[in-house]
């Protein structure tokens, strides 16, 4: 989603700082990286006194604001992960062109979960590529159309 969001809105943003980790501000411009990452990591660990103390630093360099979206955000994923390993969903053929950069930055088929998702075919990985294009101007021009522009 985090990928295709930013292509969406045209931002330059590195995947790999979610595996990573982060400065102050990352190379591509994501304030207060590292006490993101760092807050996502205490609620996937789920130690209540990491949780406190990641909560705390975002707390003081984003603001309380920040500190609640990001809580909403990492709520929302938990439920939708804990949905997706539970029944086995796969990522499906049509989906999969538009998911497969960030599966591939984030090495997410080490998981075990990734074993659902069925493996792109040669043909499919050479034109994923043009067809993640393709829906992106498609999105793009939904949403101009949505808006008014």
């Amino acid at each position: 989603m985090l990928s295709l969001s930013a292509d969406l809105t045209e931002t330059k943003i590195d995947l790999r700082i979610i595996n990573d980790g982060g400065s102050e501000t990352s190379p591509e411009g994501v304030l207060h990286a590292r006490e993101l990452v760092e807050f996502a990591e205490a609620v996937v660990s789920r130690d209540e006194t990491d949780l406190r103390r990641a909560e705390n630093e975002l707390l003081k360099v984003a603001g309380q604001e920040a500190l609640v979206d990001t809580a909403c955000v990492a709520g929302n994923f938990q439920r939708m992960v804990r949905i997706a390993d539970a029944t086995g969903i796969p990522i499906d053929a049509v989906r999969l062109p538009l998911m497969m950069k960030a599966v591939d930055e984030l090495g997410l088929k080490r998981f075990e979960s990734a074993k659902n998702t069925p493996s792109m075919g040669w043909l499919n990985r050479l034109t994923a590529p043009l067809r993640r294009k393709l829906a992106l101007s498609m999105m793009k021009r939904m949403d101009r159309k949505a808006n008014g522009r």
